[in-house]
């Protein structure tokens, strides 16, 4: 807030204001979520008339909302913003609506578990000011035909890399490694996890890590005071 604050046009054109305490995001997501939707929200929700990033104010039974179709799960999904004061009444819309398609919860671990298995990256954990776009993979965000704010300083390094995010798959099955726990090649400290899960559906224990950009192989984390291999590419899957 103090970032956007400090950059916001000087002759008042545009206007910021947190609506953090006064909405609340549902999620739903899965391969029936667009079915649900559409019993209890008017409009065209099919793949055309709303495709993926698209942002549409809607009423969800009788609540308000914003309505996204972007979801971190990596499944087709909906981010769907209520004022607090509407939410129950959105909630049990979309729950009577999605009781003919078996619909339930899920946490925050199945969520992090999904996304970490269809390579987005998490904020304030991947996505950290400490390395540019290109250490990040981000590259493909960047036009350097425009004026952007850091432009001067990301074209002062010339894509010199210190880091490069890179996903790992671990070999151990009975623990994932922990959000800065430390990697080595050869004995050497090479980087540092950013965060880990076990994929359900690949059967694989992920990570993410920043890394020494020419170390691929011989890389070993420490889980629970014992090294396991990691194994890894030249980059994150993004």
């Amino acid at each position: 807030m103090d970032w956007l604050r400090q950059y916001l046009p000087k002759d008042g054109s545009v206007e910021l204001r947190s609506l953090t305490n006064d909405h609340t995001i549902l999620v739903l997501a899965g391969p029936k979520s667009r079915a649900v939707l559409s019993a209890c929200a008017r409009g065209d929700w099919s793949a055309s008339g709303f495709p993926w990033l698209s942002v549409r104010e809607a009423r969800i039974g009788h609540a308000p909302a914003i309505v996204m179709s972007v979801s971190f799960s990596g499944e087709l999904a909906y981010e769907i913003h209520v004022p607090n004061a509407s939410l129950f009444a959105a909630y049990s819309a979309l729950m009577q609506a999605g009781a003919a398609h078996d619909i339930g919860h899920f946490g925050v671990r199945a969520v992090d578990s999904m996304r970490m298995e269809k390579g987005y990256l998490h904020w304030k954990s991947d996505l950290i000011t400490e390395f540019d776009p290109y250490e990040t993979g981000l590259d493909r965000f960047v036009c350097q035909d425009k004026d952007f704010l850091g432009k001067s300083g990301l074209v002062a390094r010339g894509g010199k890399k210190r880091r490069q995010l890179r996903m790992l798959e671990i070999d151990a099955t009975h623990a994932s490694p922990q959000a800065s726990d430390s990697l080595y090649a050869g004995g050497e400290l090479v980087g540092s996890v950013t965060s880990a899960e076990w994929g359900h559906r690949t059967g694989k224990n992920i990570a993410y890590a920043f890394l020494q950009p020419d170390i691929i192989e011989g890389l070993t984390v420490d889980i629970i005071g014992k090294p396991y291999a990691a194994r890894g590419s030249e980059r994150a899957s993004l």
